[in-house]
């Protein structure tokens, strides 16, 4: 039987428990919700339940196409088991579709399909509002090793390649999304969640936001949206599983 043991980190969407499991940590994901770098806070029912969840639905998939990552299995509603990594305080963004920050600095209306995927880093630090940073930048901050992030961006490359087509059978554009990393053993592995809360999902077809930009823009039926993405990954809707 699994241990749930000691808080070792709370943070704005989860919290991180030790197990009696060496090297695996329990991760709890909580209905807080926070934009704008913890501006504005909030609450989104099952918000937590469904993006432990939607992760897991991203993190199997990936690991069947090959690409490494921490999930190891659910262990509930609302939690997962997880290797334990040696975070990299880089936060990788990936881009297909002009929207919210991008559009503002580059003056591309949003929806601007972009002619290729833009790939950008942000420094992972709360009191400087994670910053958007460059290669030299990392090198300089000494935050990783230029070949590790090669690595990083190989991988977030393939992600969004892999989820791309994924989502195009859900009738989901792919707009952006948030990826953070961490080393095991040396290796290059994907970490932290992939949801609602760290991707702009659009309907394909009404360009309906399915993502917490609900929440960020006061648009409403946030809770609709989390589960609208649900019910599309598993053809069930949340009652059913709950």
């Amino acid at each position: 039987m699994l241990q749930k043991l000691e808080k070792l980190y709370e943070g704005k969407a989860k919290r991180v428990y030790r197990t009696g499991r060496q090297d695996q940590y329990l991760v709890e994901f909580k209905d807080d919700a926070t934009a704008f770098n913890g501006a504005k806070k909030g609450t989104i029912q099952n918000k937590g339940a469904l993006n432990n969840q939607i992760s897991a639905v991203f993190f199997q998939l990936l690991e069947e196409r090959g690409i490494p990552t921490h999930f190891v299995e659910l262990c509930g509603e609302r939690e997962m088991l997880v290797k334990s990594l040696k975070i990299i305080p880089v936060e990788v963004v990936v881009r297909n579709i002009a929207a919210g920050s991008l559009s503002r600095r580059l003056g591309l209306p949003e929806g601007t399909l972009l002619p290729c995927p833009v790939v950008e880093y942000y420094y992972k630090n709360d009191e400087l509002g994670d910053p958007l940073i460059n290669d030299d930048h990392i090198r300089a901050l000494n935050l990783a090793a230029p070949r590790q992030m090669e690595r990083i961006k190989e991988i977030a490359l393939a992600v969004n390649a892999i989820l791309l087509d994924y989502l195009s059978d859900k009738e989901i554009d792919l707009v952006d999304f948030k990826l953070e990393f961490g080393l095991k053993a040396g290796e290059i592995v994907l970490g932290d969640e992939i949801s609602p809360d760290t991707c702009r999902f659009w309907d394909h077809k009404t360009r309906e936001r399915l993502d917490k930009d609900r929440f960020r823009r006061d648009l409403g039926s946030v809770e609709g949206a989390y589960e609208e993405i649900f019910k599309r990954l598993t053809g069930k809707s949340f009652n059913q599983v709950q």
